[in-house]
């Protein structure tokens, strides 16, 4: 725990993580006062289920942002796994042990090709990767407009099934977690993220790979979302081309919220799982209010704002 916290004061980040958690905890408490069905093992159970993919994109986002960068083809790109996924199982259903690994590997590719483009071609990663998103989702209408497809039901016990009251894939997501801020903190690999995202030029000549390190941050965003995906269609048993054009925004959110900073090299995994949860539990609170889910998008937008307006002004200050 003190390694933990040792790091935390290191990156600067432990104020905004207080802060997380303070919100955290007037959000729960607003919510008991709300609903008495808040604080159920149900309800909680059905957050931590709608938590996953918001946490897996939000996870792949943390890692462009760490570099500087950012990937606006998350959306476009989960919908077309989906379609893709459903399409096969309904051709193939005893073919799951094919499916899952080329839609894994079709995500972190989509993802190389957004990392290589932007690397040698010198433009920004938000056109390269808005560009890469028009061109995924146009394909995918072409060949699917409406969802459709369907999966196996050993598929869709993926997403369903429980322990101890919490779904599976709840664990997979802090698992998911745990490994990656193992990685981005323990691994010169890991670290030369943060290097890259700081000082890109310094990083250049103290001999990182920067090009590798950027293609390789897009491809983990690329498999994460392609994992995200993956839990939709088991959920939904579909697949769905426009299922996934809100999660570009919902990814960025609670990274900013956690403390990683959009000009790169600083922040990490654990503020941006501390985000996915304040997110998650707001949403939940405002569903339970009977806020219309307009507003919800409105509210994320405004926290976007506010924390990014923070962030900087403690940078500044700094």
């Amino acid at each position: 725990m003190s390694a933990i916290v040792a790091t935390m004061r290191r990156n600067r980040l432990l104020p905004n993580y207080l802060v997380v958690l303070l919100l955290l905890a007037i959000i729960i408490v607003a919510g008991t006062l709300i609903s008495d069905r808040f604080l159920t093992v149900r309800n909680f159970s059905f957050l931590f289920q709608q938590m996953v993919v918001l946490g897996l994109v939000s996870l792949g986002q943390t890692f462009t942002i760490l570099i500087g960068g950012i990937d606006l083809s998350i959306g476009a790109l989960a919908g077309a796994i989906t379609v893709f996924v459903a399409s096969f199982l309904d051709w193939r259903p005893d073919l799951i042990w094919v499916a899952v690994p080329a839609a894994m590997m079709l995500g972190a590719g989509i993802g190389a090709i957004n990392g290589t483009l932007s690397v040698f071609l010198r433009v920004h990663p938000l056109i390269v990767t808005l560009g890469m998103s028009s061109v995924i989702f146009g394909l995918t209408l072409m060949y699917r407009k409406q969802p459709g497809g369907s999966v196996p039901i050993v598929f869709e016990d993926i997403a369903y099934n429980n322990f101890m009251g919490i779904p599976i894939t709840a664990y997979a997501l802090v698992a998911a977690f745990a490994i990656a801020g193992v990685w981005l903190q323990r691994t010169g690999t890991g670290r030369m993220l943060y290097f890259v995202g700081g000082d890109e030029e310094a990083a250049r000549l103290n001999g990182v790979p920067v090009r590798r390190v950027k293609i390789l941050a897009y491809a983990l965003a690329g498999l994460c979302t392609s994992l995200a995906a993956l839990f939709l269609v088991a959920k939904t048993g579909v697949g769905d081309p426009r299922i996934g054009l809100p999660l570009t925004l919902q990814s960025i959110t609670p990274v900013i919220v956690g403390g990683t900073i959009l000009a790169g090299g600083r922040g990490g995994v654990f503020g941006t799982f501390l985000g996915v949860l304040l997110v998650s539990i707001l949403n939940n609170l405002l569903n339970f209010a009977g806020v219309s889910s307009y507003w919800q998008w409105v509210v994320q937008g405004l926290i976007i704002i506010i924390a990014v307006g923070i962030y900087r002004s403690d940078r500044r200050g700094g």
